[in-house]
């Protein structure tokens, strides 16, 4: 008979860490370029600036960087790192999986290491895998990365996304726990929307002498965004037990700050729920934005240790996921 891996009870996280790219760029950088002014940018997405990675701002060298952060936030060493998993649309080389650079850098002890791919909501994935892992027994402490490079493939002229992406880098430590720290995942995907947000084809884009840049529909994305999440998120909050007024945090996706605030109206949120609000000066970082936008409320004092939080993601695919957290 073969035997069965056995797990902690529970998982949860440990730490968390970003890293936010040196270069500042205010609205007034990119206004000129899509015939547009900081006015219109700030009304419609709430942005006021954003970061861009410089040349050796890699995703490899922000993932080390976001992930020394939070090891050293969950007080666990590289050597207690069973797995690392990455996840991120704006790694341009198909293989090796950045993944495994990075647990290289840090001086970890041969872990799994692999990339994902679902886009916005690539960090919530990458918890809720971990938090089956650890509580499956094939890992013990799993180190979770959003990165991206999103300004490397957005069209500088472009309308639509230009005033929008950005880049950076989150981390978070999961490990065991003897209390529940991560409730069920919702997740999903509407996968006949695919055309809403994507890259071309690189081979086609290739033999047509184009750059394969990244576009967006917008308007319907923020429709769906904005009221089909609502559902989702209070379908997490439903399987972890808890109550909107229980809840004292909430860390959406930074895509927009009207969809954040329209996400709030629609789950009824209680004003005492405290949310997070990062895009005015990161941006649309993808699945940085979730760990990003959590780090600065742990260190601005927004949210602390053993609070609730909702983390809830939506991104190109279209892909979504949530869960109920307690705050590291």
């Amino acid at each position: 008979m073969i035997s069965a891996p056995t797990g902690s009870p529970h998982a949860r996280i440990l730490g968390v860490g970003g890293y936010r790219p040196r270069r500042v760029v205010p609205n007034s950088e990119i206004v000129d370029l899509i015939d547009s002014s900081d006015e219109w940018i700030r009304t419609r997405s709430g942005i006021v600036e954003r970061r861009r990675a410089g040349e050796d701002e890699t995703v490899q060298m922000m993932s080390v960087a976001a992930s020394r952060k939070a090891l050293d936030h969950a007080g666990i060493g590289i050597d207690q790192i069973d797995c690392v998993v990455v996840a991120t649309v704006s790694h341009l080389r198909q293989t090796p999986a950045v993944a495994a650079l990075i647990a290289d850098e840090l001086g970890a002890d041969h872990p799994a290491a692999f990339d994902i791919s679902a886009a916005c909501a690539g960090f919530c994935h990458g918890i809720a895998m971990a938090n089956d892992m650890v509580r499956g027994g094939s890992a013990q402490n799993v180190l979770v990365i959003g990165v991206e490079r999103l300004l490397d493939i957005t069209d500088p002229h472009d309308r639509g996304t230009a005033f929008i992406f950005a880049d950076g880098a989150g981390a978070a430590v999961v490990g065991p726990s003897d209390e529940p720290g991560i409730g069920p995942v919702v997740w999903g995907s509407d996968g006949d929307k695919a055309d809403m947000i994507q890259t071309p084809d690189w081979f086609d884009a290739i033999e047509a002498k184009e750059t394969p840049w990244l576009t967006m529909d917008g308007n319907p994305v923020f429709r769906w965004a904005a009221f089909a999440m609502a559902k989702v998120g209070q379908e997490a909050l439903e399987k972890a037990g808890i109550t909107a007024d229980q809840l004292d945090c909430f860390v959406p996706h930074q895509a927009n700050m009207r969809i954040v605030d329209a996400l709030a109206r629609s789950m009824k949120l209680p004003g005492s729920v405290k949310i997070a609000r990062d895009i005015a000066t990161m941006g649309n970082t993808s699945a940085a934005s979730v760990p990003l936008a959590l780090e600065r409320m742990i260190e601005e004092g927004q949210a602390k240790s053993g609070e609730i939080a909702l983390l809830i993601a939506f991104g190109a695919g279209l892909v979504y996921a949530a869960q109920v957290v307690v705050v590291p």
